[in-house]
């Protein structure tokens, strides 16, 4: 246990390092960058998921901090109303970002991006092509998942194991694919079973479906699925079962239910973008983020439920072959190996 502590800090530090570049600046520094206005648009899910969203309004309140910018956050509770928003906050020619991400608003952004060349945006979590003047941020969450799979397969007891995941489409489905990646690497007779909710903030159908999971064995369910997110963990507290987080430590939430989180940096990538669009140094097109850039990583600091250091060091040497390219984690169902 002393070594799972020590890795659990050295996570943690590698989070407090990652998150926005280190030190604030000057305050004199700041005084340069009034005026600097940024519009942030989260996603349908709404704010208090533990996830996604919340990170991405800790990325723009760290800008606040350590920039001295301001912003207006614009809450959509409709993918449709994506155009819309985007539309007017654009030509009001107030802001000198517009901050968005998901992969259900790639298409309204690209439509309206290529309206107004004049307008910057930096897009998390998703990918709009061929517009300088948009920054996009992918995450190669398999990554991580794969690692979420390693330690999961390593704990249950049942050898089943489930996922929830928000929607059915590529960007969830590679969160499910390392997953069972990872899962197969160390315990070929486990089994993995997905069920999808259908949106990001349908908590009612997300326990249902995590109860389903746990009638068929499964005693580790992992979320992958915004808000309705939090439906699993209630399922899990009310049964009995394990659960995983995703985006940020959500083992918080309820530490005795939640093993362990997988991290992705949302907050940063959007602290360093707004940065670097301060600086003139923005640059558009796509990029993705992983292991190696520090991006992804997972924690179980808060949860009450004990880790296994056979599992940790397992995860942390998968860690390893994935960086250096040993590990090639598949993004599709089709590509995982059992």
């Amino acid at each position: 246990m002393k070594k799972l502590a020590a890795i659990v800090l050295a996570l943690s530090m590698v989070l407090s390092m990652a998150a926005c570049g280190g030190e604030p600046k000057e305050e004199a520094d700041k005084d340069e960058k009034d005026g600097f206005k940024v519009a942030l648009v989260i996603g349908v899910g709404g704010l208090g998921d533990g996830s996604f969203n919340d990170s991405m309004k800790a990325g723009v309140d760290e800008a606040v901090e350590k920039y001295g910018i301001t912003y207006q956050l614009v809450e959509p509770t409709e993918v449709a109303e994506f155009e819309g928003h985007y539309t007017d906050l654009s030509a009001s020619g107030e802001y000198d970002l517009i901050v968005t991400g998901g992969y259900d608003a790639a298409e309204a952004l690209g439509k309206v991006a290529a309206a107004f060349p004049n307008q910057k945006y930096l897009f998390v979590d998703g990918s709009v092509e061929g517009l300088d003047n948009v920054t996009s941020v992918t995450y190669r969450d398999n990554e991580k998942t794969y690692l979420l799979g390693v330690l999961a397969a390593m704990t249950t007891k049942t050898n089943k194991l489930g996922i929830v995941l928000g929607v059915d489409t590529p960007s969830l489905i590679v969160f499910a694919a390392g997953f069972m990646e990872g899962a197969y690497s160390v315990n070929p007779d486990v089994e993995v079973n997905v069920k999808y909710v259908g949106s990001f903030n349908d908590t009612t159908t997300a326990k249902e479906l995590a109860m389903t999971l746990n009638d068929e064995g499964a005693d580790i369910v992992y979320a992958a699925a915004g808000g309705s997110g939090l439906g699993v963990f209630s399922a899990a507290k009310e049964k009995g079962f394990l659960a995983i987080g995703a985006d940020t430590n959500q083992c918080l939430i309820d530490p005795d239910v939640i093993m362990v989180s997988g991290i992705r940096l949302v907050n940063a990538t959007i602290c360093n973008g707004i940065g670097a669009a301060i600086d003139g140094t923005l640059e558009g097109g796509s990029r993705t983020e992983g292991l190696a850039e520090e991006a992804l990583t997972y924690t179980n600091e808060g949860s009450n439920v004990e880790i296994s250091s056979e599992a940790i060091n397992a995860a942390e040497e998968a860690r390893k072959k994935i960086i250096s390219g040993e590990i090639a984690v598949p993004a599709t169902y089709e590509d995982v190996t059992k």
